[in-house]
């Protein structure tokens, strides 16, 4: 599975992907592959009181993946996730790391029908 950002013809790179780019509304024709990169924690919170079906305490983190050496007009793109550790700092340095449940299908709003949609993804692991 990738990590997949998406990239217009002007440049402009975003996370998730979007059919068009939220900057300019050009098609994200292009993609890139962020799963192989690693990030720095731009700033993380703890949620204490999570949805059901999602482990308790929860940490999140806003990660920025340095992108400079690419051929686009942006130098860095962002993504939000979980963190596999509550030992988290803003500047921590994170890679990817991919999880086959980021909470549990059986749980929550679409229990009833855990295979509507996707369960895995990443979560950010301390370097």
């Amino acid at each position: 599975m990738t990590l997949e950002a998406g990239i217009c013809p002007n440049g402009h790179v975003s996370y998730p992907t979007h059919p068009r780019c939220p900057d300019c509304g050009e098609p994200q024709d292009d993609s890139l592959d962020l799963s192989d990169r690693t990030a720095e924690v731009v700033t993380w919170t703890k949620s204490t009181a999570t949805p059901p079906g999602v482990r308790e305490p929860n940490t999140l983190a806003f990660v920025e993946f340095d992108i400079s050496d690419l051929d686009t007009d942006d130098e860095f793109v962002r993504a939000l996730g979980q963190v596999t550790t509550d030992e988290v700092e803003t500047g921590d340095t994170v890679e990817p790391v991919y999880v086959e449940e980021l909470r549990d299908p059986e749980v929550g709003l679409k229990s009833p029908n855990p295979e509507s949609q996707p369960w895995d993804g990443y979560r950010w692991d301390p370097v």
